[in-house]
């Protein structure tokens, strides 16, 4: 929010006058009001929502002319005008650059364009080491943009394990151990293999997550023999593409990718990339439900479930891990009062659920007898 007070007298005077004087401002007209001043005028009618004015602003904010935003670019500018420039042109290069150039840019400002901007803007504020040293937010949110390539993703981590810099992202840990075994390639014109690799995938995996409707298909079934299962035909192409990648590529892949990515990695041979995907935001519970059935996961991914509550909601998720041979009997012991006694009685005489959890339901129901 744009503090009226910190503006010039003219733009004050606007901002306080008639409507009728708002409503001119609004489309661009204010005489004797330099081209910054007005920039941050317009931004502030912008965030009004008590005023006609306000819808005007936007337009006329999403299409300054050519002349207003030169002016505006050509001399000192208010943090304000800065942020409600950088979020509407930072697919400009060449306005994003004079943007990224002012001493007074907010962080904040900076991270809203990080979040959005596409590959060749994301290229320009990635080069600034220090900034993203003293500001790792702005990592986080570019590693999570698609656009931003995958070879400047892995810079980024370098640097901040580097530079002993966390980043608050759910698979930090993960990803600043697997980049201790990359190598981290010098910035490029053109994208690298590695690069084109990732966004490949990525458009095959959102490829597949359209054709799939609302709900997340499953991708794996199980083989001829009961205990292995395989990746179901339509993914085969996926899966193959995914296993071309590198552990540290597979991390960021299964941190932005789809239900259907995230499926395949939560199995992948890597415990970093098992324990990643499990971490993932694009974790929800239809694929917390599917992987609970499958017997080739790790324990220390079906914990990293149970570490979120939200995603274990259905009963018949927790039917699944409490029959689930890997899942951990500290797991188990959360589940437990979840089912009333006959259910768990069931449990406590079936053979497929592993010994250590029948012998928590025999503990658990000799307690409810006392």
């Amino acid at each position: 929010m744009i503090d009226p007070s910190t503006l010039s007298v003219p733009a004050q005077k606007i901002l306080s006058g008639p409507p009728k004087m708002q409503e001119m401002a609004a489309k661009g007209v204010a005489i004797g009001v330099p081209p910054g001043d007005l920039v941050l005028v317009l931004a502030a009618l912008a965030e009004r929502t008590d005023t006609p004015a306000a819808e005007t602003a936007k337009r006329t904010l999403d299409n300054l002319p050519a002349p207003l935003l030169g002016g505006a670019l050509a001399g000192p500018l208010h943090p304000g005008a800065i942020h409600a420039l950088a979020i509407r042109y930072h697919d400009r290069i060449d306005v994003l650059t004079k943007l990224l150039g002012y001493p007074n840019i907010e962080p904040d400002t900076i991270v809203d364009v990080s979040r959005v901007c596409n590959e060749e803007a994301s290229e320009l504020i990635a080069v600034n080491e220090e900034r993203l040293l003293a500001n790792p937010r702005i990592i986080e949110v570019l590693y999570l943009n698609k656009h931003t390539r995958m070879s400047t993703a892995d810079r980024m981590i370098e640097l901040a394990v580097r530079n002993n810099v966390e980043v608050a992202l759910p698979a930090w840990k993960e990803a600043a151990l697997a980049i201790q075994n990359e190598l981290i390639i010098e910035p490029t014109s053109e994208p690298t293999p590695d690069d084109l690799l990732f966004s490949q995938n990525l458009r095959l995996a959102e490829q597949i997550r359209a054709q799939s409707g609302a709900e997340v298909e499953e991708t794996h079934v199980l083989g001829e023999n009961a205990e292995e299962e395989e990746i179901k035909k339509e993914f085969v192409p996926l899966y193959r593409q995914i296993a071309q990648m590198t552990v540290s590529n597979k991390i960021r892949f299964a941190s932005i990718g789809t239900p259907e990515a995230i499926l395949i990695l939560v199995g992948d041979a890597s415990p970093l990339v098992a324990l990643a995907a499990a971490k993932s935001q694009g974790v929800n519970e239809s694929v917390v439900e599917q992987v609970a059935k499958r017997r080739n996961i790790t324990g220390d991914v079906l914990t990293a479930f149970g570490q979120r509550p939200e995603l274990l909601r259905r009963l018949s998720t927790k039917r699944d891990l409490m029959r689930n041979p890997k899942t951990p009997p500290s797991l188990a012991l959360k589940l437990i009062n979840h089912f009333q006694e006959h259910e768990l009685q069931r449990m406590q005489n079936d053979r497929n659920v592993a010994g250590s959890i029948r012998q928590l339901i025999k503990n658990h129901l000799e307690r409810k007898k006392r």
